[in-house]
């Protein structure tokens, strides 16, 4: 019983591509070699994966750049060798006439040059330059917007600050004024000079240590001056009194 027909179609599963890919592959690089040792064949044949990578098998009786030049030579396709030289020729005329056409439109934004400048280009010159003053002065609204911005913050901040420095200075003259005013009260409670000379006319000893009899005499003027006062209204001559001497008895 043989195979069924394959559906050749493009495999959408990418998994599934890769893998067949992979044997296919393989199975092309053994036939291709099979061949060219069974009929002495030379070939080359080169693979570009999907993911744009390069396999490639040629005969061991030649090379890959062999049967290329076979290949262009058969089919009269033959690439054109140009010389370093030519190529670095190309380019610099090439880089020229770019700079030339540059400094020319510089030109004629400047406004310098105009007179071979025909009607439908200077209207162009015109759109394009009232785009770039648009441009250029809606950049301008933005950075101004942005610098107004950056002030108001700046301000807002600036005034927080102020706020909290006056806060402060608040409280610190709070400080000094309570601690003036405890100062004054200790002061208003302390003896004035005067009334300290006046205590101490009063009491003249005062911290010092006083004798005894002193004090006795000082604490007996009063008593003493009274008794002078009460002895001088008493007659001259007193009652006499009896004599008693240590052995006469008190109580009979």
């Amino acid at each position: 019983m043989g195979r069924g027909k394959i559906h050749i179609s493009r495999i959408e599963n990418r998994t599934t591509r890769q893998v067949t890919f992979a044997k296919r592959r393989a199975g092309l690089l053994k036939k291709t070699h099979e061949l060219s040792v069974l009929c002495d064949v030379q070939i080359g044949l080169v693979i570009f994966s999907s993911t744009g990578k390069m396999f490639q098998y040629c005969s061991d009786s030649t090379s890959m750049e062999e049967i290329i030049r076979r290949y262009q030579y058969a089919s009269g396709n033959r690439i054109p060798q140009n010389s370093d030289a030519e190529i670095m020729n190309a380019e610099m005329r090439k880089i020229r006439k770019e700079t030339q056409d540059l400094h020319l439109s510089l030109q004629r934004y400047t406004g310098e040059d105009l007179s071979c400048v025909r009607f439908e280009e200077l209207l162009e010159l015109e759109n394009r330059l009232e785009e770039s003053v648009n441009k250029v002065r809606a950049r301008k609204f933005e950075i101004l917007q942005q610098e107004v911005h950056n002030l108001r913050i700046s301000t807002k901040q600036r005034e927080e600050q102020n706020d909290e420095l006056c806060h402060l200075i608040k409280e610190h003259e709070a400080a000094i004024f309570a601690h003036q005013h405890h100062y004054q009260q200790q002061i208003e409670m302390e003896p004035k000079p005067e009334q300290h000379r006046h205590l101490m006319e009063q009491f003249p000893f005062c911290g010092e240590e006083q004798p005894l009899l002193q004090l006795a005499t000082t604490s007996m003027q009063p008593q003493f001056a009274a008794y002078q006062a009460s002895s001088s209204s008493l007659p001259p001559n007193p009652p006499q009194l009896h004599e008693f001497s240590l052995n006469t008895p008190l109580y009979e």
